[in-house]
């Protein structure tokens, strides 16, 4: 191991602006608590996020979801499923139901661009900057809220925030002593197991917090099966001035591999077929799996220096090791590194295999910040040192001749180092609040060879400069902001696989945001209006690089626009809706098409001029509509629009996917009952018109026979299903 580091950033957890029903905002108003116990209870945790979190009076585009609507949506499937009901989100899955593998696009951007922290420490993997939430299962059940900045937002740990910035809290504490037990069943023989317990407050200053999790589910895809596990600890000191906290979050997932998506051909056969672990003349293998685990350890220390100062800190550590399981046929020799053997004085070329591709790794550091807070004036200063140590190495456990097993055939290391600093200044002016926000961040990233080409080296080292500045203005029930941000963002691991020749830059985003809220007795209602320029964001052109790979490539230019409006409306007592809708321009403004040309060799172009940018839909609606059946019985019916997509960057129909339209009903039922305190009945029937749809997807095209062909691939969401939880506080 490497030496020590990670610092990020801790902060004010009052943050709401774009927050879902109004039933589900709370605030604290400590002036009216004479309970000071009760009053370290709430404020303690909010401090430990203060360095990444968006302030209600930031002029930024932010929604929370609150622990209330988490609760009454929280069935077993992942993190990106409650988070649907973002402006702009578009959510998937590899298995089809929501559990395993998932992902999220917010404004048309990947989760590899959208940057997470989690109690405000990173969790964007170092290199491939991607977000893997199956390695956390059932995360939901020991979260307390989250905030989603679109957009750049301010300042945060980690990777750039390019489409949004999701910061999850878990860190609260809880008053009296609880037990739970909450259990899921469902469509695919999905079957979710949680257990839930804390001791309260122990003399006034003493906390322990436990979960246990399993959930299991066989997917819609074939053979696409989860088996997941999980353990949630978190043991907290509070006094009146301070507090100490020390988590420990650990997961270990196993999922059946469903990553090839269902080529359009089968999408009209089977739509369930899943290309992973098939064989020739058999049948699939049994273990073409993904197994993965991972623990993060978490140590806060919070101090209330007096009215106007407090100081933040954490130490966290992230430790990973698994590998993907694979059936491979007629594999060269050659191709690992081994001399073509000869057999009855005939040599053989090929062999069939099976193959493990591991990763062990480790992520580790420090986060500080301190925040001095007026009536009229709010500074925050902070910084993060982090440090990543991954060993990537491959090996085979199996062959039918020749190989012997455990066979390494490469073993390569890569070490990231990371380090910012950043201050934030809010000034209240009357009726106005001004906000500066400057972040540097410095990253080093050594790379000591690739998979496909172990000889090829890395050494970069990158200081991105991060200004953001912006202007609230609020008074009784309107508010209505001006912002600017600046982010930086490195590429990822993949990206330096094109070879020395071709060092890919790093992308650079400016986001100019306004936006504008009204909040009444029975209604609410937000305008938001945004242009984000990119330079040379990097992106899939087709282009083959040095090792005969396809990887992305920096384009000059490109843009995104658009205008997000939300809104809610309480007709009566029982009777509420609430809708948003995202309406945008995703361009890029010269784009260079690369293909392979089978008939000639080599590859052909094709030039276009503001073409779309891949996955990123023109609109994209939500709406939920309450209704209050009972006072402790609620019905919700939920509707979801997204406009076609296309799969790459020529806005080719041919490579699209077809626009979609879905519903979902929700029924929500409390009690108190012999089997304890409270009780509590979700029902959900997904897709309640069965259709079939794809939310993602990729392509690839090629010339043969004169003819261009276009090889797409999808990943078909499950049709009508249905999810039933009983959680039972004992």
């Amino acid at each position: 191991m490497k030496k020590l580091s990670c610092i990020t950033c801790l902060l004010l957890i009052t943050c709401c602006a774009t927050a879902q029903k109004n039933a589900e905002v709370k605030s604290i108003n400590v002036t009216e608590n004479t309970d000071s116990n009760l009053v370290k209870a709430k404020l303690m945790p909010s401090i430990e996020i203060q360095g990444v979190r968006a302030g209600q009076n930031y002029p930024f585009t932010q929604t929370m979801i609150y622990k209330s609507a988490i609760s009454k949506n929280n069935v077993g499937q992942d993190i990106p499923f409650i988070m649907t009901q973002v402006p702009g989100a578009v959510i998937h899955s590899d298995a089809g139901n929501g559990v395993g593998y998932t992902g999220i696009r917010i404004r048309g951007t990947d989760a590899s661009r959208i940057n997470f922290t989690i109690n405000g420490i990173a969790y964007n993997d170092a290199e491939s900057q991607g977000v893997f939430l199956v390695n956390m299962p059932d995360l939901l059940s020991s979260t307390n809220n989250i905030q989603i900045q679109r957009g750049v937002g301010t300042s945060t740990n980690g990777t750039g925030a390019f489409g949004a910035s999701v910061n999850i809290l878990t860190n609260e504490v809880q008053q009296k002593a609880y037990s739970e037990i909450n259990n899921s069943v469902g469509s695919f023989q999905t079957i979710k197991n949680t257990f839930k317990s804390g001791t309260g407050l122990i003399d006034n200053r003493y906390s322990v917090d436990v979960r246990l999790s399993s959930i299991s589910s066989n997917g819609f895809i074939e053979r696409a099966n989860s088996n997941l596990k999980a353990f949630y600890v978190s043991a907290a000191s509070i006094k009146e001035n301070s507090s100490l906290r020390f988590n420990i979050i650990s997961g270990k997932e196993k999922t059946y591999q469903a990553w090839y998506g269902v080529s359009e051909e089968q999408l009209t056969i089977n739509p369930r077929y899943n290309e992973a672990g098939q064989r020739s003349g058999k049948t699939p293998y049994d273990n073409e799996t993904d197994n993965y685990w991972q623990t993060h350890y978490q140590l806060f220390y919070n101090k209330k220096i007096n009215t106007n100062w407090n100081f933040n800190s954490s130490i966290f550590t992230t430790t990973g090791r698994g590998y993907y399981e694979q059936y491979k046929e007629a594999q060269s020799f050659t191709d690992y590194g081994i001399k073509s053997p000869i057999i009855n004085g005939r040599t053989v070329e090929e062999t069939d295999l099976i193959r493990q591709l591991w990763l062990d790794n480790i992520f580790y550091g420090t986060n500080i910040s301190t925040q001095y807070k007026n009536q009229d004036r709010e500074i925050t200063l902070g910084g993060n040192i982090s440090m990543y140590d991954g060993n990537h190495f491959g090996k085979i456990i199996w062959s039918d001749l020749y190989i012997p097993k455990d066979y390494k055939w490469y073993d390569l290391t890569a070490h990231k180092n990371e380090q910012s600093m950043f201050g934030k200044w809010i000034e209240k002016i009357g009726d106005f609040q001004l906000f500066g926000d400057l972040q540097m961040r410095n990253v080093q990233y050594n790379l000591n060879g690739f998979r496909g080409n172990p000889m090829l080296t890395i050494d970069k080292q990158w200081t991105f400069i991060n200004p953001k500045t912006g202007i609230r203005y609020s008074k009784n029930d309107i508010s209505t902001y001006l912002s600017y941000a600046r982010a930086s963002k490195e590429p990822n691991r993949d990206d330096f696989e094109a070879g020395k020749s071709e060092i890919p830059k790093p992308e650079k985003l400016d986001d100019i945001e306004a936006g504008i809220q009204k909040t009444a007795k029975k209604y609410r209602i937000g305008i938001t209006l945004y242009y984000m320029n990119y330079k040379d964001q990097l992106i899939l052109t087709g282009k083959i690089n040095d090792v005969g790979a396809y990887t992305r490539t920096n384009i000059p230019k490109s843009y995104r626009r658009g205008i997000e409006f939300e809104g809610s409306y309480s007709f009566n007592k029982w009777l509420q809706f609430s809708n948003n809708l995202a309406l945008s321009q995703n361009k890029i403004k010269s784009f260079t098409e690369y293909y392979d040309d089978y008939d000639n060799g080599g590859q052909k172009t094709n030039k276009y001029a503001f073409t779309n940018i891949a996955l990123s839909p023109t609109i994209v609606h939500h709406s939920t509509l309450t209704a209050s059946l009972s006072k402790n019985m609620e019905l919700k019916w939920m509707t979801k629009f997204v406009s076609r997509q296309y799969l790459d960057n020529t806005s080719r129909e041919d490579r699209s996917l077809d626009p979609y339209f879905i519903n979902d009903i929700q029924i929500n039922k409390s009690f108190t009952s012999k089997l304890g305190k409270n009780t509590s009945i979700i029902f959900q029937l997904n897709n309640i018109f069965n259709n079939l749809y794809t939310p993602n997807g990729y392509t690839y095209s090629y010339q043969y026979g004169g003819q261009v062909v276009n090889n797409n691939y999808f990943y078909p969401m499950a049709k009508r299903n249905w999810m039933l939880a009983l959680n039972i506080a004992l």
